[in-house]
């Protein structure tokens, strides 16, 4: 099945490619401080706990939207991500990647926490109906979309591959796309992970 690996927020990645470009002191990836808006949600997790944003506050953490059963951006991007985490001298209460699933229907909590599990426990499954998921998709600009089941019940889902990093105080800080290499992601990570301070968190 073919899956989009276009990013929705074209824009603010232009700016962001202009910042990388001012100097000294400059990110590797893409700025987006200022121009995306702090991290907000009210989501279940895939231990079945209601979660927001701030259940998180203290840690840096990495949001990433996507679906169980694709077989090649979601596990490919997420097994970069634990890379990065290992690379950025990241401990485990300073981060979390958070894998919101655009296919609830088929990515129940128990579904959810197996396929995090796989890749670390600095990984959360988030997912909510499709109300929540609408709302937080708009907030980010992430285009996403379920196809027409066959006889089957099979159906093709498409999904940007962005992910967006927020400080400690869950601001958005960089958006990691997949032209940025595990080097640039690991060393701008590092800087937002030390630059916040030391910090402890609930999640």
């Amino acid at each position: 099945m073919w899956r989009s690996r276009k990013w929705a927020l074209a824009a603010l990645l232009a700016a962001g490619l202009l910042s990388a470009c001012s100097g000294e002191g400059a990110w590797r990836t893409h700025d987006i401080f200022k121009l995306v808006p702090d991290l907000a949600f009210s989501l279940n997790d895939d231990r079945g706990r209601s979660v927001s944003a701030q259940d998180y506050r203290g840690k840096v953490t990495l949001l990433f939207f996507g679906y169980t059963h694709c077989e090649d951006v979601c596990p490919e991007t997420l097994a970069q991500l634990a890379q990065t985490l290992r690379a950025s001298g990241s401990g485990r209460d300073d981060a979390r990647v958070l894998f919101v699933t655009v296919d609830p229907a088929r990515d129940s909590t128990a579904v959810m926490h197996g396929y995090v599990q796989a890749f670390g426990p600095q990984f959360v499954g988030l997912r909510g109906d499709a109300a929540a998921l609408d709302a937080l998709a708009r907030r980010y600009r992430v285009s996403y979309s379920l196809g027409k089941p066959d006889a089957q019940g099979r159906y093709e889902v498409t999904h940007g591959s962005a992910v967006f990093v927020f400080d400690r105080e869950g601001r958005a800080r960089l958006v990691f796309t997949v032209k940025d290499t595990p080097a640039a992601m690991a060393q701008d990570l590092r800087r937002v992970l030390f630059d916040s301070g030391a910090g402890a968190g609930a999640g």
